[in-house]
């Protein structure tokens, strides 16, 4: 379909990949058991348009840019890493601000589910390896005597952007179902601090990282 083969097999990689832990399930169960399903659904699909971004690019070759340049590599990978310890403050600050509720990240990083999409975006965009990811991926599964190699990428990209956002909806029923275990104080506040902690290990790894 489109220039493409092995379909099932690429599906099947796909939600191998998906069920990974990383920035984009860690950020979506937080969020989730933070403030609720309704943030974790905008964190989910504000994760799928950032996938899109990558698709997007990877299709017009700017992930090649970022494969052949370390200048450009190593600008978003450091962003993504300030972002992520921005994030991970957040939720410190909030876990141990005395004479506070501990129930949603702090309103410096978010207020609105809208504000939580747009992080959600940009977890997933200031990520490099995400482009890379695609760049090194996809091609594997069109065919050498695709018609329009573009159209087969992006055919790709939107398969597996369809998948992830999938998943991540099914991490967000589970993590509002647990939700209400954590409905003390003490819990949301140890929630805080796992969360940043979590985010603060994946922005080590992103900074450490090499292409």
């Amino acid at each position: 379909m489109f220039g493409t083969h092995d379909l099932a097999l690429f599906v099947g990689t796909a939600l191998v990949l998906n069920a990974t832990p990383g920035v984009d399930m860690i950020y979506t169960v937080t969020r989730t058991l933070q403030a609720g399903w309704r943030s974790g659904v905008a964190a989910a699909l504000g994760i799928g348009v950032g996938c899109a971004v990558h698709a997007v690019a990877a299709a017009l070759g700017l992930a090649a840019l970022l494969a052949a340049s370390p200048w450009a590599f190593d600008g978003i990978r450091w962003a993504g890493a300030a972002y992520l310890l921005w994030l991970a403050w957040g939720l410190l600050r909030a876990g141990w601000q005395p004479g506070r509720r501990v129930v949603d990240l702090p309103a410096s990083v978010s207020r609105s589910t809208a504000q939580t999409f747009a992080q959600g975006v940009l977890t997933n965009v200031l990520n490099p390896k995400v482009a890379l990811f695609f760049l090194a991926l996809l091609p594997q599964f069109i065919a050498a005597d695709a018609a329009d190699k573009t159209l087969a990428f992006l055919f790709l990209g939107a398969v597996f952007i369809v998948n992830g956002t999938l998943f991540l909806l099914a991490v967000v029923i589970v993590a509002h179902r647990a939700r209400r275990v954590g409905a003390r104080p003490a819990v949301r506040r140890a929630l805080n601090v796992l969360g940043a902690s979590l985010f603060a290990a994946l922005a080590a790894r992103l900074a450490l990282s090499s292409r």
